[in-house]
Formats: structure tokens, C-alpha cells, sequence
């Protein structure tokens, strides 16, 4: 199959992935009025879709080395996008959990897949690049959910949000259906597909583990920030639920989107001077990050406030391409798809699956700014992590 063409589709399925998960964050400050919900309760909303997203990621790995990869991910975006539909019929709390939470299904079937399938069409000098290229579906997905959020939900309701988000799903669905093929797939022989010890493997594979476990701390930072950096704005600058959602989504798509890309750039020309090349990107990103969190939550004004958050979001991306390919680089083709489903279940297990609420409950106690630091802080073992990893890797070779 034409990797353009894999490239596209998958892209703008990620994209709208990204739309249908983010949009609920631009429109706390409404379903709490209109709901009467706490803060731990709006937090739940976003754990209980990451618990069953990583629940569910290990199923769509384990179908992913046997079956049709894009009848999987079709699947995939029908499932996620009448979940979204079924947000904006929500009658209680109840009925939004539930419907959040059956997102997690569909979105796990797409995102298990769709990154080992599309490295697989790409040579390794120019992966990093590729992925992160994919990836930039996050933050401008992201901020077309924060952007279209708060803008439909403050003049016409977050049910119009919901609907408007889930609807262009159906279409992709039935394209990526139709139009992608699995040559690779094809000619994988039946006596090649993965074992139960080819997955066990993966969990005694130091350098995998040890990344997957920064890749948690750094999405524990990116989920936190996700989930709550609209109504900080909407709390301690005074920005309206429309000017928050628009603020923090230009945020995301502009220094994400640049992030992003400069981290894999980065790694795949650091590829040809050392084999650490994506250990080295990952860590600097995470360290960058720090002090510009720490700044934007001390910020006196909003000024200051958008500026240094915007230079921690920028390093927060940076490590996303190199995460994907040193995946990739460090698990075998027959069992990358599990791999990646293995990977999804850490860093969503001990990162956005819990700081959501976490953040919600520090703040019901302490306030949102003191909560907002304590998660940033879970970055200091993130660079443990990933030095563990590089030495590890620098072991094997």
C-alpha cells in the first residue's frame, strides 16, 4: 500500500481521535453547572475513559497479530465516535461516565494499531520523523477540541459540542474501511504470528520497560495539564470558558505541534552520530519542561502565565516522536503491536488514567495551583527512567 496514502487516513482518524477525547475538558465549567458535579467527579470523567482505554488496549494487541489491521481500526472509530454521540444524550453523571468511558474502547482499537502499522512503512533513518508527523495529530486535535469545545458549548450547550465532535468519525470509518489494505500483514505466514512467550518477552525487556515507565511520567504531566490547564485559566486569570478553551488550544496546536516535530527531527538527525539519539531527546524535553511549568503556575498575570506554559508544552512534546520509534527499535515486528498495546496500558495505568482525578481531589483540598505542581513534579523520576532505558539499550549493543 502507498504510505502517503496509510500516512493520510491514519492521520486524520488520529486526529479526530484526539477532538473526541479532548473536547469534555473545555466544557467543565458547563457540565458542572449544569450537572452539579465536583471537581473529583469532572476528574473521573477523564479517568474512567483512560481506565478503560489502557483495560482494552492489550485485547486490541493480541487482535492486531492475527486479524486485519484495517477492519480493526474501522471498527475503532465507529465504536469511539457513537460513544461521543451518546455523551450528548446524557441525561446524569451516570450516563456521561458510561458514555466517556466506552470512548476508551474504540479509541484503544485505533491508537494499539495504527502506529506500529503505519512504522512499518517507513525506513528507520526517517521513522522518528514519520511518527512524529502522525503525532502531531495530538496537539492540533487537542486544540480543535479545546477550540470547537468552548466555542459551541458556551452559545449553543456542550451537548452541541459532543454531537458536532462525533459525526465526522462515521466518515473515516467507512473510508478507512474501503480504502486501506495489510500487505504487510499478508505476508505474515500463520506460522510466524506471536506466541505467549514472544509477549512475555517483551515484559523481562529492561529497555522497553524503563521507557514505557517515562513515557508514563510524561503522560501523567500531559493528561493533568489536558484536563485542568483551561479551568486554571478559567480560575486564577479570568478568562472566560470560551477564551480559555481557544487560549489553551492554540497552545497545544501551535507549541505541541512544534514540539512535536523538533523532537522527532531532532532524534532522527542525532540518529546518525549515536544509538541514544531518541534517549537523549526524551530526556532533554523532560528536563526543559520543569522550570516553564513551574514559571506558568507562579505567573502574577496571564500574560506571563500563557507565555511560560506555552514554552512547557512545547518541551512536553518534544519527546513524542522518539518515544514511538524507540518502541519501535525495541521490540520485535511480530509482537510490535502488542508492544505498543503494553505500552499504552503503563503509561495510561500510572499516567492520565490518575492524574485527572488526583489533580481534582488535590485541588477540592488544596487548590488547583498547588495540585497542578505536585503532578509536574512526577516528571523527576521520568528522567530516571529514561536513563535507565539508554543504558540498558547501550548494555544490549
Amino acid at each position: 500500500m502507498n504510505a502517503k496514502k496509510l500516512f493520510w487516513i491514519l492521520f486524520f482518524l488520529n486526529l479526530l481521535n484526539y477532538i473526541d477525547r479532548q473536547v469534555l475538558y473545555s466544557v467543565f465549567p458547563l457540565l458542572q453547572q449544569d450537572l452539579a458535579l465536583s471537581d473529583l467527579q469532572l476528574g473521573s470523567l477523564a479517568s474512567s475513559f483512560m481506565l478503560v482505554y489502557m483495560g482494552f488496549a492489550p485485547l486490541a494487541g493480541y487482535w492486531a497479530d492475527r486479524f486485519p489491521r484495517p477492519k480493526l481500526i474501522s471498527a475503532g472509530a465507529f465504536l469511539w465516535s457513537a460513544a461521543t454521540l451518546l455523551c450528548a444524550a446524557a441525561k446524569n453523571y451516570g450516563g456521561l461516565l458510561f458514555s466517556r468511558s466506552l470512548i476508551g474502547a474504540g479509541e484503544a482499537g485505533f491508537t494499539t494499531i495504527a502506529q506500529p502499522f503505519l512504522a512499518e512503512y517507513y525506513p528507520a533513518k526517517k521513522r522518528a520523523t514519520a511518527l512524529a508527523l502522525f503525532g502531531l495529530a495530538l496537539p492540533a486535535g487537542s486544540a480543535l477540541g479545546y477550540f470547537f469545545g468552548g466555542l459551541i458549548g458556551q452559545h449553543w450547550g456542550w451537548r452541541a459540542a459532543f454531537m458536532l465532535a462525533g459525526a465526522p468519525g462515521m466518515v473515516l470509518g467507512v473510508l478507512a474501511w474501503t480504502q486501506l489494505t495489510d500487505s504487510a500483514r499478508q505476508r505474515l505466514s500463520p506460522a510466524k504470528r506471536p506466541r505467549l512467550a514472544d509477549y512475555l518477552a517483551l515484559l523481562f525487556n529492561k529497555a522497553f520497560l524503563w521507557i514505557c515507565l517515562a513515557h508514563a511520567m510524561i503522560t501523567f504531566v500531559q493528561g493533568g495539564l489536558s484536563a485542568w490547564m483551561p479551568t486554571y485559566f478559567h480560575r486564577y486569570f479570568d478568562f472566560t470558558v470560551a477564551q480559555a478553551g481557544t487560549v489553551f488550544g492554540a497552545i497545544v496546536v501551535i507549541c505541541g505541534a512544534a514540539g512535536t516535530f523538533l523532537g522527532g527531527k531532532l532524534a532522527d538527525r542525532l540518529l546518525t552520530k549515536t544509538p541514544k539519539a531518541y534517549f537523549i531527546t526524551i530526556f532533554s524535553g523532560i528536563l526543559l519542561m520543569l522550570p516553564c511549568a513551574v514559571a506558568a503556575l507562579y505567573a502574577p498575570n496571564g500574560t506571563l502565565g500563557v507565555l511560560f506554559i506555552s514554552l512547557a508544552v512545547l518541551c512536553i512534546f518534544l519527546p513524542m516522536g522518539p518515544v514511538a520509534a524507540a518502541l519501535v527499535a525495541l521490540s520485535k515486528p511480530s509482537v510490535r503491536s502488542m508492544a505498543f498495546a503494553f505500552n499504552i496500558f503503563i503509561i495510561h495505568a500510572l499516567g492520565d488514567a490518575l492524574s485527572p482525578v488526583l489533580i481534582g481531589r488535590a485541588s477540592d483540598a488544596w487548590g488547583l495551583k498547588t495540585a497542578l505542581l505536585l503532578a509536574c513534579a512526577t516528571l523527576l523520576p521520568g528522567l530516571l527512567f529514561t536513563a535507565l532505558s539508554a543504558n540498558e539499550q547501550r548494555a544490549k549493543h
